[in-house]
């Protein structure tokens, strides 16, 4: 497979020649910019050149009259990326999991819906992916020194992730993406992505557990028995699980900075005026706040209160509580731009392909494709239920995750369409974003295109054959249990 710059900027082609194709017309928009079902109109062609297709990444990251550019995501992408390299350069992370370990061990099978849950919140939160790979050398000993294999190790990571992407709630590069490019808020739908995670999460949970159980009491059981012999010498069981190193305070205090600072970013993206217009304490307390003397002055008037965030609001947190980190864990400066520097540049490479997948858009839109595109998603959704649409919606996304596996990237160039032809077929924007990211999810637990997958399978030395075949009923659970739910919700 090509890497996803080079599909994404295939489609961009493609997408250049349908503008000579395809028919142009538009649609009339209201103050708020939604499109006004049923005012489309043809226009004048404006098929798009080779100028047009090198000019449409640039454009798809600075913005021009017609499509919003990515600036604001991608630079978040990149702060976000500073403030995971300061963390982890603390160590704090992989502390944290160690002192889970220790205190459970000969309670190991406890760890199971324990490690999860955190990773599933991690996935849900901010994306957490990439980052697990630094987690298998210590949770495969643990658990084959209980009696487990290396597959539970890397299911508690790698489906406790994905599964938490699965059902993302805040998840900056998936539902950050998607929603600023259909202008919602990243807390619409908040409270259903919820019960998502809860239900995914509770049937991966059991699904793992079970399989521990089984081989536990039979080690013949395991679908890599063949090899633990190899594997309790290539992992060096006895002495990694004897290790007793213990968490600093300052890797403490990093630990419960890192948690607050997501807390705070959920707090700050609920519109909770839009939930109950009587829930004013974020407003009237900032108000309050900055209207004291001097202090006023100190934080600054502009202030945003909890609730109203948006991107630059969500961004400036990360870089302040980085500078936090750095100061609790008493970091040098050389050290900590050091370390901000390198997390950025590790995600520099989703924040180019935000702008990249936008240039999709940036070509449609001045092709004058997308109202064409619509008009032929209205008029095929006539009579479509919305429990149909939302789960063929999903259905959509699983072949698309394949080609794009950057959940960024994959939001960034289709949802600027679907999420337009869900609103015809009264299906909320929200809604249409679950199902994105519940097919992004369900796909990148097994695709091969997935680093994460093929880098934790190659750690754990297990065969991606042998993953499908473990992986199968639970694929199959989570896809009918996702199509219920998204049907349920649809007409809620």
């Amino acid at each position: 497979m090509p890497s996803a710059y080079t599909i994404l900027f295939i489609i961009i082609v493609i997408i250049a020649i349908l503008t000579w194709i395809i028919p142009a017309g538009t649609y009339a928009t209201d103050k708020a910019g939604n499109i006004i079902s049923g005012t489309y109109k043809a226009v004048s062609s404006k098929p798009q050149g080779i100028w047009d297709v090198f000019m449409a990444p640039i454009i798809g990251m600075v913005g021009d009259k017609k499509t919003e550019g990515a600036i604001s995501v991608s630079l978040f992408i990149l702060v976000i990326g500073g403030f995971l390299g300061v963390v982890n350069k603390t160590d704090a992370l992989n502390e944290g999991i160690s002192s889970i370990v220790r205190r459970y061990k000969g309670r190991e099978k406890q760890l199971i819906p324990i490690l999860m849950i955190l990773f599933a919140i991690g996935g849900s939160t901010y994306g957490m992916g990439e980052e697990t790979i630094a987690f298998y050398p210590l949770l495969i000993p643990v658990m084959m020194g209980v009696g487990f294999d290396s597959l539970v190790a890397v299911a508690i990571a790698l489906v406790g992730t994905q599964v938490g992407c699965l059902a993302s709630t805040v998840n900056p590069f998936a539902t950050g993406v998607a929603s600023q490019t259909l202008n919602i808020s990243p807390g619409d739908g908040l409270g259903s992505r919820l019960l998502l995670l809860i239900i995914t999460t509770a049937l991966s949970i059991i699904y793992v557990y079970h399989y521990a159980s089984v081989i536990q009491k039979d080690p013949t059981k395991s679908l890599i028995y063949d090899q633990r012999a190899e594997d309790e010498k290539r992992f060096a069981i006895k002495a990694r699980t004897d290790d007793d190193h213990q968490m600093t305070g300052r890797q403490k205090t990093v630990i419960w900075l890192f948690g607050l600072t997501f807390v705070i970013m959920i707090l700050g993206l609920i519109p909770w005026t839009n939930l109950n217009s009587h829930w004013t304490f974020f407003d009237t307390f900032t108000k309050w706040l900055t209207g004291i003397p001097f202090l006023g002055n100190l934080l600054g008037h502009d202030m945003a209160p909890l609730g109203t965030w948006y991107f630059n609001e969500i961004t400036m947190l990360f870089l302040f509580m980085s500078v936090v980190i750095m100061w609790v864990y008493h970091m040098k400066e050389g050290e900590f731009m050091d370390a901000f520097m390198k997390g950025m540049a590790d995600f520099l490479s989703v924040a180019i392909i935000v702008a990249v997948a936008r240039g999709i858009q940036v070509v449609m839109n001045n092709g004058m494709i997308t109202g064409t595109v619509l008009h032929w998603g209205e008029m095929g959704l006539h009579g479509l239920s919305q429990s149909v649409f939302i789960i063929l919606t999903y259905i959509f996304y699983i072949p698309m995750s394949f080609l794009i596996p950057s959940t960024s990237g994959l939001a960034a160039a289709t949802m600027g369409i679907i999420g337009p032809l869900g609103h015809f077929a009264h299906v909320s924007g929200s809604l249409v974003i679950t199902a994105y990211q519940a097919a992004s999810g369900w796909v990148n637990l097994i695709t091969p295109t997935s680093g994460i997958v093929m880098g934790a399978l190659a750690i754990a030395h297990v065969n991606v054959n042998v993953w499908w075949k473990w992986m199968l009923k639970l694929m199959i659970y989570l896809f009918i249990v996702t199509c219920v739910f998204l049907g349920v919700a649809a007409v809620l």
